[in-house]
């Protein structure tokens, strides 16, 4: 037996350290939450109207048709039942092993204990027989508005999904494993983790996602050469040094969603698609937005498209000597920029030649999986955050992303940190993903009110400097891409917006995978393909029923589409000119911005 400094076993010195660590990080953990803001009930929870809609569906159901309700209450229990005495009858045999399991597989229960061992496989079979039945019940609910109806199976699953025994650590084998083979330091080192985001966050919880020491914007990734040849109050233009002799007349500029940073567009050289523009000979500006704090609160979307969109369009007009510029709008980037070429349209003003929309929506009739969150009880709440703390901070959207996808998202993450004491992993994605923004207050509740519930632009119009404009304003020749399972722009609704638009010259791409990955997806690794279609952009299933698939990314087809409408090659532009000299090397500084929220 090996013995420690103290005289102790080697094993009991370590388990007496690890609670004394845990003492010490108990404290830190009380001090770290007593930091915590006071909480908005409005945003943790839906109004009671919902609640109270979904219980008088129900005992209206119960009055009507008791036996559809208890028809899934008699198979949940016959099922509970059943797998509880098959469990026993084969332990009464002497066999320490479950019954035989033929359910689908689910990732979550990927240790093979789940499958092999009495205990565990009693407690995920009971989960997932309990799962279903939930499931089935609320499905069954009849009476509810569409909406109401979206926003239960919302609730519902994030609810499930929640309780999953891989969530606690008295259930879950691959942290048991872990505990025991580290002598308990594996759920030292999680409290420590635990801990640390705790208090990095002023007693909020935000699960770290990936390694904060492993990048460095403008070092190891967003590392495009340029530079900033225009500021303001709201955003840095960022000109990209040219990599070609020749470069085609007219500018392209990218309009980047100011929800998220723009380096996602320039994570590494191999998936960059900054600079795989500017390597195709285009001349390449982007818009680097200003992470707002409270002293923006009364920025609203009319600055956004004034000191914004025009301001940025006037400028590169000015450095280049061209007339008009090309646009790319990312997101609700692309909304604005609808809104700016409708407003255009209606001043007679052709500055913008072309527009390119990435997983952009215009019209928000279908909302998506953002329904639970965009009905009043949230979008009070957030009115009344906002009124307080001047912005939208990014815990809450960081949050409210998050729970979307929040087995991948919150859970996973955090049963890797938390319980298997894991570092979190050094990957780029996740690193941008968790570099959240905040939203300046005025403009959030605009863009939530006017554009997402009313559905305005769509609709009766949305206001603008003072004038109305609508989808049918959008005239220019444009090109839409959409991602095949976006659940953030769904493409259905993404093409529903591009066919109400006024252009006579419309080309649609239909991306797979998702609102990132659709979209960062460099040519040469083949992973998702795209389809393209001559078919009118009318209706969305007839489209995509015409639609050729083709291997590989849609960079190279929309490059052809871009080179079309973007002249003759000249010499390749200097960045800049006298009057808008290099301010600061890309990525610029206010990318790097991180105000509170």
């Amino acid at each position: 037996m090996t013995t420690g400094d103290n005289g102790l076993p080697a094993a009991s010195q370590q388990l007496t350290e690890n609670l004394s660590k845990v003492e010490a990080l108990s404290q830190r953990l009380v001090a770290a939450l007593a930091q915590k803001r006071a909480p908005n009930p409005a945003l943790e929870a839906p109004g009671q109207d919902l609640y109270l809609k979904a219980s008088s569906a129900l005992i209206k159901e119960w009055m009507e048709n008791p036996a559809k309700l208890m028809e899934t209450q008699i198979s949940y229990w016959g099922q509970a039942l059943k797998h509880y005495v098959e469990a026993q009858q084969v332990l009464a045999k002497g066999r320490l092993a479950p019954p035989e399991d033929t359910g689908p597989k689910d990732r979550r229960f990927a240790n093979p204990l789940w499958d092999t061992n009495p205990y565990f496989n009693f407690v995920k079979q009971q989960y997932l027989i309990s799962a279903r039945a939930i499931e089935e019940s609320v499905a069954k609910i009849e009476g509810l508005e569409p909406v109401d109806r979206k926003r239960m199976d919302y609730f519902t699953r994030q609810i499930i999904d929640m309780m999953a025994p891989t969530n606690f650590l008295a259930t879950n084998p691959d942290a048991l494993e872990r505990a025991v083979a580290t002598e308990g330091a594996s759920l030292v080192k999680g409290l420590e983790n635990l801990v640390a985001d705790i208090e990095a966050h002023r007693g909020d919880l935000v699960i770290t996602l990936a390694d904060r020491d492993a990048f460095k914007v403008g070092v190891n990734i967003g590392t495009a050469e340029g530079g900033v040849v225009f500021r303001n109050h709201l955003f840095e233009l960022i000109q990209y040094t040219p990599t070609t002799e020749t470069v085609h007349r007219t500018p392209l500029v990218i309009f980047p969603p100011w929800i998220n940073k723009f380096y996602i567009l320039d994570l590494k050289p191999q998936n960059s698609l900054i600079r795989w523009i500017v390597d195709q000979g285009f001349t390449l500006f982007v818009v680097a937005w200003k992470n707002p704090d409270a002293s923006y609160a009364q920025i609203g979307m009319d600055d956004y498209v004034q000191d914004g969109y025009l301001t940025a369009v006037r400028e590169i007009k000015a450095i280049t000597g061209e007339p008009k510029v090309n646009a790319v709008g990312y997101c609700i980037a692309g909304t604005t920029l609808a809104l700016t070429l409708a407003l255009l349209q209606k001043r007679g003003d052709r500055s913008i030649n072309s527009a390119t929309f990435f997983t952009t929506l215009t019209d928000f009739a279908d909302q998506g999986e953002f329904t639970a969150f965009l009905q009043d009880d949230f979008v009070d709440g957030i009115e009344q955050q906002v009124a307080r703390d001047g912005v939208l901070g990014s815990y809450f959207m960081t949050r409210t992303f998050s729970y979307l996808r929040a087995n991948d998202l919150i859970y996973q993450p955090a049963i890797r940190s938390y319980m298997m004491g894991e570092a979190p992993p050094a990957f780029d994605l996740l690193f941008w993903n968790g570099d959240g923004t905040n939203l300046p207050g005025k403009m959030a509740v605009e863009y939530l009110r006017g554009l997402c519930q009313r559905d305005e632009f769509a609709g009766k119009g949305f206001t603008v400097l003072g004038e109305k404009v609508k989808l049918s304003g959008v005239k220019v020749p444009l090109c839409a891409v959409a991602c095949e399972t976006d659940h953030i722009a769904p493409w259905r609704a993404s093409f529903a917006g591009v066919a109400q638009m006024g252009a006579k010259d419309k080309t649609f791409i239909l991306s797979q995978s998702g609102h990132i990955a659709g979209i960062v997806n460099p040519p040469g690794k083949d992973k998702y393909g795209h389809y393209v279609s001559d078919a009118p952009i009318v209706d969305a299933d007839a489209w995509r029923a015409a639609a050729s698939f083709a291997k590989g990314s849609w960079w190279p087809h929309w490059g052809h589409w871009l080179e079309e409408r973007s002249g003759k090659r000249i010499e390749a532009r200097a960045l800049g000119d006298s009057a808008h000299p290099v301010l600061a090397a890309a990525p610029g500084t206010y990318v790097v911005d991180q105000p509170e929220g």
